[in-house]
């Protein structure tokens, strides 16, 4: 009787495969189980989220100056037709709106040591359990507050997350945010009652430039200030973030800051390149959780040897072809030949 497929065996196949991440293509390449075997396992297992906490809890490097970015990611499904969780949503990679499934993230940063974890995720499924991306995150940010208790100075997230409630909830948890904000969000720095423009239309002084302003965000409670910085990252791209860190007084030292929010991205692109997050053609709504869920805790262990070695994750994933490489230059399985 052959031996029951694991959770471990599972995660060993996305680790160890380089460019195929099916279950048909696993099942070709062993002899225990077939592709129902596998798929039953798959069906049968719960991979939740906070498995991956455990795994990757004792890695973590806590810092009071740590950071908790959240970003989301679309598992890209542009070619499915009747897997369950598949949505249509705007991916940032592809620039437009394709079928996949939505992935909320939550990443810890340390930056005294340039480190970053994966500490939790969620599956944007709003058919299922009614909540937004921006609920998902709430919930993450409170998790890390009250039953994580983690460390961490500020937490970092994109233009999309810059909604007033959210920001007032992380504000009542007595935590600092940095988040840009998009260029028609309506300000006031006059404090005159409706006296609303345009981010992108307000003046800036050179002492502005340098150290910020305050502003009232149209929405929020009255009295309610805000700083905000104009940062010129480019000739044609200028961002405008805020800070519920009124003593924050340097342009550049908030450059700096938001400069870690694209650890999350790092993440999002070795998932899809390394794991196969993206190559499940399972149709089951369980499977696909399972299957992201072992492509998360693939990342985990690439980059814990990443950390442990000096090496990438992408250095560490290509050398498994090592062994191979060298075995079929001194005795090749298909020759050569010239005429």
């Amino acid at each position: 009787m052959s031996p029951k497929i694991t959770r471990l065996d599972y995660c060993q196949f996305l680790l160890s495969s380089q460019i195929n991440y099916t279950l048909t293509y696993f099942a070709d390449h062993v002899d225990e189980w077939s592709h129902d075997m596998i798929n039953r396992y798959l069906r049968g297992d719960r991979i939740p989220p906070r498995l991956v906490w455990e795994n990757v809890q004792p890695d973590v490097v806590l810092s009071p100056q740590g950071y908790v970015v959240f970003d989301d990611t679309v598992v890209d499904k542009r070619y499915s037709y009747q897997i369950e969780v598949v949505r249509r949503q705007y991916s940032g990679n592809a620039k437009r709106v394709i079928k996949g499934i939505g992935v909320v993230t939550c990443v810890y940063v340390n930056p005294e040591i340039d480190r970053f974890w994966i500490i939790d995720y969620r599956i944007y499924h709003p058919d299922g359990d009614g909540k937004s991306k921006l609920q998902h995150v709430q919930d993450m940010v409170r998790n890390v507050v009250y039953q994580k208790q983690l460390p961490f100075q500020a937490v970092l997230m994109d233009t999309w997350y810059a909604a007033k409630w959210l920001m007032l909830c992380i504000e009542k948890l007595e935590k600092t945010y940095y988040c840009p904000i998009k260029d028609n969000r309506q300000t006031n720095e006059s404090g005159e009652p409706g006296d609303y423009h345009r981010v992108d239309s307000l003046t800036w002084t050179p002492e502005e430039q340098a150290h910020g302003k305050l502003v009232h965000l149209k929405g929020f409670p009255k009295g309610h200030q805000l700083k905000l910085f104009r940062l010129l990252l480019s000739p044609k791209r200028t961002d405008y973030v805020v800070t519920n860190d009124l003593a924050q007084d340097s342009v550049e030292a908030v450059q700096e800051v938001c400069g870690f929010r694209w650890k999350v991205e790092e993440f999002h692109r070795e998932t899809k390149q390394v794991t196969g997050i993206e190559d499940c053609q399972c149709r089951k709504e369980r499977i696909q959780r399972n299957h992201i869920g072992c492509a998360v805790l693939v990342w985990v262990r690439l980059k814990q040897l990443a950390y442990q070695t000096g090496q990438t994750l992408y250095q560490i994933k290509h050398n498994l072809l090592d062994e191979y490489m060298v075995q079929q230059l001194k005795n090749p399985t298909v020759q050569m030949v010239l005429a």
